[in-house]
């Protein structure tokens, strides 16, 4: 027998040794409203097949929590590729980015409406089959050689390049595919999805993790697609779209052309925008995104751009800008809501901002942070010829923030690292867990927080994002990448360690053990060699701006 102590009740319970994950849930007789997805045992989540044969901590996840979500659309994605297999043999899907609160999946060849409901049909009828995920567990040559013997070369890449000598795999009804985390126990668990033609392929629509008995409600994101898109086809064109393809660069001696190239694209593009904004006229450059998107570093060399362009770029921090701690509005549970946009003062941003553009000599605040106060030291600020105000931070795109100035004053830039670069093509690699990583290191090298602190505050990080900066994003007259795909190789070096120190007691292990998970593939790359300029830098240190 061995003792389970289950979270979710505070009771412990004897089993026999042996049984499933399922199988001890349905044991415990717990009333979770939206069904079980996954459980953390010793806070690593893990399937519900996984067999229990010692003593063990215990908490079933539904899925309405993050990694309940991941569970449940790793293993949706898998029907659709099944589906997908079926009606379409020898037919390449890649599974792109998340986009409109779905996910976007790619083929060679454009799909009709009617191929769609076929697909559709036949995933739903995947899903009454009731059908079990099988896990096997192999030596990683001969998992090699099931995926090449099925034509699977982007697999074959990533694997021949991972340095385990197991791996697993799943099989559904004769379908192998492979995932880097767990699945649920059968096909039966996706209880809810949609399909629909979207650009050149399928959105696959999953349900909204507060509302799970609700779709997603589809968010119009063009101009990010667009930007996805540009991303895509520049990988294509290198001929590396997956880790599989980059690690196989790397050890053949090409990752710092990989990186110069990645570099030199970046200043491309931002030495267009600049031209965009001279030509504009505008006379206020707004820049937002978020946490962790390199936003502070775009600005910096945006300026230098702006330079050479022949203005005269003037940085004004919207810190400055914020309200007595005081009046600061506060969270339900009663802290600070500093993510909020009426954590600044509005009206007067907006006056001083008019103020400026009108040509009046005007006193600029600084914020007293340890005070909570804003302070005046006797900076002023009056507009010259050919100036350019730049200001950067997560509220720049939100109209209530400019309300009072012109749109022709304007030129509104938003900033995100769009992770594009995938593990193979059907495990992409989040933007969440990208800037994650950034925010981490950074936090630990400039901050001095801990991992378990920046794993413990990402949620709200990325709730404040949902609330605040993603739903003006399509507010801008253009977007800007700041992901480089070389730079999770980089990060391994630093974000390794940093993740390992997470204690096994701590519920963001694992969240730790997620991203460890998926480090591991990916052949790590030194950061001797990269540019002082580089966006990367502003993370791991060694840039040659002041922050």
């Amino acid at each position: 027998m061995i003792r389970i102590y289950c979270k979710n009740n505070g009771v412990t319970k004897e089993f026999e040794s042996g049984l499933s994950l399922k199988e001890i849930y349905d044991g415990l007789s717990l009333d979770m409203p939206h069904g079980v997805i996954a459980a953390k045992v010793n806070n690593v989540t893990e399937g519900l097949a996984l067999r229990l044969y010692r003593n063990k901590d215990v908490e079933f996840i539904d899925i309405t929590s993050d990694d309940g979500m991941r569970m449940y659309v790793r293993s949706l994605t898998f029907i659709f590729m099944k589906a997908m297999n079926e009606m379409f043999p020898g037919e390449t899907v890649r599974f792109e980015n998340a986009i409109s609160k779905g996910y976007y999946c790619r083929m060679e060849q454009p799909i009709s409406e009617e191929q769609i409901a076929a697909v559709r049909e036949r995933m739903k009828s995947i899903v009454a089959g009731d059908i079990p995920f099988k896990r096997v567990e192999c030596h990683t040559e001969d998992a090699i050689e099931v995926f090449r013997s099925i034509g699977r070369a982007d697999k074959v890449r990533l694997l021949e390049t991972y340095d385990r000598l197991y791996t697993s795999y799943y099989e559904l009804d004769g379908y192998v595919d492979s995932y880097y985390n767990g699945l649920v126990p059968s096909t039966g668990y996706i209880k809810l999805f949609e399909i629909e033609k979207f650009a050149d392929g399928v959105l696959l629509r999953v349900p909204n993790k507060e509302r799970p008995c609700e779709l997603e409600d589809k968010v119009p994101q063009e101009k990010l697609q667009d930007l996805f898109e540009e991303r895509l086809q520049w990988h294509q064109k290198m001929g590396v779209e997956t880790i599989g393809d980059f690690n196989k660069a790397v050890r053949a001696g090409y990752g710092i052309d990989l990186v110069n190239v990645s570099e030199v694209m970046q200043e491309r593009r931002l030495s267009q925008i600049a031209d965009m904004v001279h030509a504009s006229g505008a006379r206020v450059v707004l820049i937002a995104g978020p946490s962790s998107s390199g936003k502070t570093t775009f600005s910096k060399r945006l300026s230098v751009q702006l330079l050479a362009c022949g203005l005269k770029p003037y940085a004004i921090s919207l810190d400055d800008y914020f309200v007595n701690r005081t009046h600061t509005p506060r969270k339900a549970d009663g802290d600070y809501d500093f993510e909020s946009i009426y954590s600044i003062d509005l009206p007067y941003f907006n006056e001083s901002l008019t103020r400026i553009l009108a040509g009046e000599e005007v006193e600029l605040p600084y914020y007293n942070f340890v005070k909570g106060e804003r302070e005046y030291k006797g900076n002023t600020l009056k507009l010259t010829p050919n100036m350019v105000l730049v200001i950067e931070g997560t509220h720049a795109l939100n109209p209530m923030l400019t309300s009072q100035v012109s749109d022709k004053e304007k030129f509104r830039i938003y900033v995100s690292a769009l992770t594009s670069i995938k593990l193979d093509y059907h495990n992409y690699i989040s933007t969440s867990d990208n800037r994650l990583l950034r925010r981490m290191i950074r936090d630990s090298k400039y901050r001095g927080y801990s991992a378990v602190e920046t794993i413990r505050r990402w949620p709200d990080v990325r709730k404040g994002e949902e609330e605040w900066i993603f739903p003006y994003q399509e507010n801008a007259d253009v977007m800007f990448n700041s992901s480089l795909f070389y730079e999770l190789a980089v990060f391994k070096a630093q974000a390794g360690p940093l993740l390992r120190s997470v204690p096994e007691n701590r519920k963001e292990y694992s969240e730790a053990q997620r991203l460890l998970r998926f480090l591991d593939y990916i052949v790590p790359l030194q950061d001797d060699e990269l540019p002082p300029t580089s966006v990367v830098r502003e993370f791991l240190g060694g840039s040659s701006f002041k922050y």
